[in-house]
């Protein structure tokens, strides 16, 4: 191979002159890599943003409930993330008959403490979804039916729920689900 001539003039070899190119090379595959890495992170960064919850969907993340015109012994039915909840004022032989069942002999066993928040055993708080095949129970209504133990009763497989939801007959498997809820006044919770 034909020796290189340098700027100043002076004769250069083969292996000089590869160096340099290598490291031109080097610098044009790392430029290209960052280029592209750049322009994959633009391209992704609205594609994982688009996968955010929207303005709606967080509204609805939660909901505020004012309980304070809610009589002791009545319900009443409202909706949190387009599913139906119960708020129950229990009445203190409600809370009474709860405790007097031996959370032992039900299908799935929990005390109406568990059920409820500490300092407002009173306020009883559940999805209304009936956990057998996910009807609206009845007995949240005035005038509706409330079953054999006085809470809840899902009209279409018969399932029956006591005064704290839980269930005691039918095929439902599990009690009425208790959301995650928190007074933030004496008056008003938050659900969710």
């Amino acid at each position: 191979m034909a020796d290189l001539l340098k700027a100043d003039g002076a004769m250069t070899g083969p292996t000089e002159a590869k160096d340099d190119g290598v490291r031109r090379r080097d610098f044009i595959n790392i430029a290209a890599v960052s280029f592209a890495g750049i322009g994959g992170i633009a391209a992704l960064v609205p594609l994982i943003s688009q996968m955010s919850a929207s303005a709606d969907v967080l509204a609805e993340s939660s909901t505020e409930v004012d309980v304070s015109a809610i009589a002791a012994g009545q319900a009443i039915k409202t909706m949190f993330r387009k599913q139906p909840v119960f708020v129950r004022n229990l009445t203190p032989a409600e809370i009474a008959a709860a405790d007097k069942v031996d959370p032992a002999s039900l299908r799935d066993p929990q005390t109406l403490e568990q059920r409820t928040k500490k300092g407002k055993g009173n306020w009883l708080i559940t999805m209304g979804v009936c956990t057998h095949l996910g009807c609206v129970p009845l007995g949240a209504g005035q005038g509706e039916v409330k079953g054999e133990f006085g809470g809840y009763f899902c009209p279409c497989h018969g399932s029956v729920y006591d005064t704290a939801a839980r269930i005691r007959k039918g095929p439902a498997p599990k009690n009425l689900e208790v959301p995650p809820y928190e007074f933030t006044s004496d008056t008003v919770v938050k659900i969710g």
